[in-house]
């Protein structure tokens, strides 16, 4: 667990007597609420945080989402290897955050630079930079990446000290997503494959993961191979280019990571397997951003897709 090194109980009785015997009034208040500490349980035990951080470092691409989404705009992030620049989905909000190092390996040196007073990430991919980055400043993790963005999202708001707007948020998203099913009938009647090249593979995702749940919450329907049915990890599952017309569904929605994935998908999309699938015969394959269907893993992302979903999938008038 981490130490807590931002106010000793004796402090904080020292501090409470001294603003009690003051007339510093709104000073005095002011200075109070900037020491004061919640504690936060989290992956990695329990930190104590600031009530209202300042300087928040972020190291997963859905806390950028989230920090921005709930207004905070954070004084440094990690960037995923394949991207380049911030994601565009975010807006201008973003573009001026200084760059500490890659997801799997954040810059600790730039990180202490910036004078953090909380810095979020996640064990999945940072577990083994805990205690160090612990050392810098208060540290919370959230567990997993994707299936639990839910969880992570208002985890992440608790941190930040914006836990009612973080609920409000999801309950809005929800809400909007159940409408955007109702809004096209019967949404389970139509099949939604969901393709990702990436630099090595070609992957098919499946109900856990973060795009798949938010199919799920508009309530539409998956080809049966993308159910993934029995597997032990129903994100997604590996197919080669030779058994592309696995990605068949009655609509295709399609990403690539990267720049190298992106002519890996030219290449696959250019050929008579692709060609012969029956979503790309019908004129129903889409392709879509990547750093909102996959990267992105937070509510606005996750509103981008109810978007891309209301305009592809939307009947004909």
């Amino acid at each position: 667990m981490t130490k807590l090194r931002w106010l000793a109980p004796a402090a904080a009785l020292l501090l409470a007597a001294t603003a009690c015997g003051s007339n510093g009034g709104d000073a005095d208040a002011q200075s109070s609420t900037e020491t004061e500490t919640r504690t936060i349980v989290h992956a990695m035990g329990k930190t104590d945080v600031p009530v209202q951080p300042k300087r928040v470092i972020v190291l997963d691409t859905d806390k950028l989402d989230t920090a921005v989404t709930l207004g905070v705009i954070p004084v440094g992030a990690a960037n995923a290897d394949e991207t380049d620049g911030w994601p565009k989905y975010l807006g201008a909000a973003v573009k001026d955050i200084p760059q500490v190092g890659t997801l799997q390996e954040p810059n600790l040196e730039a990180i202490a630079k910036l004078n953090p007073d909380l810095i979020l990430g996640s064990a999945f991919r940072q577990k083994d930079f805990y205690d160090k980055l612990a050392a810098i400043a208060p540290t919370v993790y959230t567990e997993l990446v994707g299936t639990p963005w839910k969880e992570n999202f208002l985890l992440d708001g608790q941190a930040l000290g914006k836990e009612q707007e973080a609920k409000d948020l999801l309950a809005k998203y929800e809400a909007r997503a159940k409408e955007v099913g109702t809004s096209l009938g019967d949404p389970s009647q139509t099949e939604v494959s969901i393709v990702r090249f990436r630099p090595t593979e070609i992957r098919l995702y499946g109900p856990t993961s973060f795009v798949g749940i938010v199919i799920g919450d508009v309530g539409l329907g998956r080809p049966k191979l993308q159910r993934l049915e029995g597997a032990k990890d129903r994100r997604f599952t590996a197919i080669s280019p030779e058994r592309i017309g696995e990605a068949d569904g009655d609509v295709i929605f399609v990403t690539a990571f990267g720049t190298e994935a992106a002519k890996a998908q030219t290449q696959v999309t250019g050929g008579a397997l692709w060609r012969g699938l029956g979503a790309v015969k019908a004129g129903k394959a889409y392709e879509v951003p990547d750093e909102t269907w996959m990267t992105g893993i937070g509510i606005t992302a996750a509103n981008q897709v109810l978007d891309d979903l209301e305009q592809h999938l939307a009947p004909a008038s």
